[in-house]
Formats: structure tokens, sequence, C-alpha cells
């Protein structure tokens, strides 16, 4: 490891993935002093040694001090019951979204700040560039593993202390590199899984918290078709599983708290050509006057579209130059100006 003048203490969240393994060694090599920091969100029930044991291993290889953050308690109260709230008021929430804002760079950024820390860096795929007097979030290089669609929700004081070491980097080299350093995490299989939700059942977890109501499923012009099981078990845009009969294929068109019915219509109707968006951040910290140009994306993994966005208060107006197919209440919609996220918020209507 590289030694000399360090840029300063940084502290590295560690999962004990690969990505954040290899963000320590390469921190280290650029002459930063480096920590690795490891948030405890787990319940007891879920604890699983070996995933431990294995992060202590690449620290102690690596020869940087380990740290462990208990935030059992707010990942409960600020991610979980969120997205249980969200979903029991016929929302389709991110929780990765809210986590990063409540949780990583909020309560352990703001730990890590107390205990002498000048960075907090994460494995995500993004880059973080400064100019013109602001930091600008821009996509990570590797378009398949760009992350900064989930981090749209941080500002120019959280931006000032993050950083991205993998942003330039694409995941191959990633998985490379850490082959050759022998770090444990090249070997283990990556996770494309919520943390919380390791089988995708998300209704059977809801469930757990929210108990069902059962209600009507009616068409579009309010002809009852039959009776759902809790509008937890279905999503905008589902066609399999919804237990109605007809010769027409039917979605799920939305989801009604207040009525507590599921709305379906024909293919068709999926089709939107505006969205009203609110909880918005924008990264420079000045929201938009007047109409803007972008392309936004209003799910991680859907393309890019152009649209233009414009404020009515409070709430932005985001209509698109093409109608977008299952437009989800409770999803992100992120915008974008080529490579640079300029903001997002979560979709309302």
């Amino acid at each position: 490891m590289m030694s000399g003048m360090s840029k300063g203490n940084v502290f590295v969240a560690m999962s004990g993935g690969v990505d954040s393994s290899l963000s320590a060694y390469l921190l280290k090599k650029e002459g930063y002093r480096v920590s690795g920091i490891h948030l405890e969100m787990k319940a007891e029930a879920q604890f699983v040694p070996e995933e431990h044991a294995e992060l202590e291993q690449t620290c102690q290889i690596l020869e940087i001090p380990l740290h462990y953050l208990h935030v059992e308690t707010e990942f409960r109260e600020r991610v979980i019951e969120y997205f249980c709230e969200e979903y029991a008021l016929g929302r389709t929430p991110n929780p990765c979204v809210w986590c990063n804002r409540r949780i990583k760079f909020g309560v352990l950024l703001n730990r890590i700040l107390a205990m002498g820390g000048d960075f907090l860096a994460t494995g995500h795929y993004a880059r973080v560039r400064y100019a013109d007097s602001l930091y600008h979030l821009l996509k990570g290089i590797d378009r398949d593993k760009d992350q900064s669609y989930f981090l749209y929700i941080l500002d120019q004081s959280v931006l000032s202390r993050v950083i991205f070491p993998l942003g330039g980097m694409y995941k191959n080299q990633v998985k490379k590199m850490a082959t050759d350093l022998g770090l444990p995490a090249a070997k283990r299989q990556e996770s494309q899984d919520i943390c919380f939700l390791p089988d995708k059942d998300y209704a059977a977890f809801v469930a757990l918290h929210r108990q069902p109501v059962t209600g009507e499923i009616v068409d579009t012009t309010g002809r009852v078709l039959g009776q759902h099981r809790g509008l937890i078990y279905y999503t905008v845009g589902q066609r399999q599983g919804i237990g109605i009969g007809g010769s027409n294929r039917m979605y799920v068109i939305r989801k009604e708290a207040t009525t507590n019915r599921l709305i379906v219509g024909i293919r068709e109707e999926l089709y939107r050509d505006s969205l009203l968006a609110d909880n918005l951040n924008w990264i420079s910290g000045m929201a938009p006057a007047g109409k803007i140009e972008v392309t936004c994306k209003i799910r991680y993994r859907s393309p890019e579209v152009e649209a233009t966005v414009e404020m009515k208060g409070p709430v932005a107006e985001v209509r698109f130059k093409e109608p977008q197919l299952a437009i989800a209440p409770g999803q992100s919609v992120v915008f974008y100006r080529n490579e640079e996220v300029i903001g997002g918020g979560i979709i309302v209507g």
C-alpha cells in the first residue's frame, strides 16, 4: 500500500461485497487514511456470522480498521416502516432510494463526521465533479451498472463529502482487480435483491406488518369484475394472477387506496403522457424556473425518455414526448441532462 501525505480521513461503507472492498483498496492506494464502517441493519434473526468474518478478513488484508454502526432501529423506523406504509397506501416504493436518503447519507454520514471523518465513500457506480462552484452528480461510465438513479436525493452539502471510487470503472475491471488482490468478496455472488427481502416476496413481507383488506376489482368505467385479496398483492402493469376471467387480457391500471379498489383495463389504458412528482430534490439546490427539457427514468431499469419538467407549486409536472407504459406512483422519477443527474422526485400521480 502507498504511504505519504494523506488526502484526509475517509470512511468506506463496507457491506462485504466486491464493490465496497475494492473502493477501500483504491482510496488507500490514492493516499487517504481509510477506515471501514459496516452498517448493522438486520434484525438479530437475520445475522450471518460468516459475512462478518469475511468482512474482517478483507480489512486485515487491506490493513485498515473496521467499525460497526448499529442502525437496526433507524432502519426499521425510517425504511421498513416507510416501505410497508407506502404499499398499504397503494403505492410502489423504492426502499433503496429512501435508505440512501435517511440511512447511508443521513445517519451514517453524520456519524462518520462526528468520528473525525472528512469523507464517506461507497461502492456506487456514479461520479461527482466540482465545476462552476457546484458539485455535479454524474452517471457511472459503466452504463449497465450505473446507480446514479438511486442518488438523486443527494444535495450540495452531502456531495461535498462523498467519494465514489468506482464511478470511472467497469464492473469487469472491478471483479478482475479484486480477484488479483485476493479479496474474499471477489468470489461472492452478487445480490440484486432488496436487503431485507431476499426472496423478493414483497407482499408476504408487507402482510406481516399491515393486514391486507379485500375489496372490489373494477374496470376503468367502474364496472365490478370481482374481488381482490388486498392491494399489496398487485402492481401497476401486472397481468398474471389478477383473478378475473373474460376474453380480454386485463392489466392492473392503478390502485385506489381511498376506495380500496383495484382498477384494471386493457394494455392501451396503461399508457400515460404525463405524471406528477413531489418530494423533489434538485442537485444544484435550485428548482428550475419555467419549463425545462430533460431525459428521465420512471424506474431504475427503464430507458431514459425525453420529457419536459415544469414546477407547479411544490409539485413537478412531467410531460413525455411519447406516452409511457405502467407509471407506478411511489417510484422515483429521475431527471438527466446528458450524463448529469439534475434532480428527481416521487411519483404521486
